[in-house]
């Protein structure tokens, strides 16, 4: 299940490591994870588990709490993408 703070984390991720200059395979090593995990941060379809993003923001020399700046009160955490509950009717 994809929501709105997934894709927000992902997008800050992104941000981050390109003003770096890292690629992902760089990440990846340093938080020992496949440079594919990486991907489906940045785009949001994975979640990052908080030990994982305490990982990154160290590889990344940045504040935990970094990551969700620029994120308003009026997210929903728990909000589905359209198309996941598309496919969650088709299943049900």
């Amino acid at each position: 299940m994809t929501n709105e703070i997934d894709r927000h984390l992902g997008k800050r991720l992104r941000q981050r490591r390109r003003m770096l200059g890292q690629t992902q395979q760089q990440i990846a090593e340093a938080v020992g994870v496949r440079f594919q995990q990486i991907q489906k941060y940045e785009c949001g379809a994975n979640r990052i588990s908080a030990a994982r993003l305490w990982l990154l923001a160290k590889a990344l020399g940045a504040p935990v709490g970094s990551f969700f700046e620029g994120m308003g009160d009026d997210v929903e955490a728990g909000s589905e993408d359209e198309g996941e509950t598309e496919r969650r009717a088709r299943v049900a």
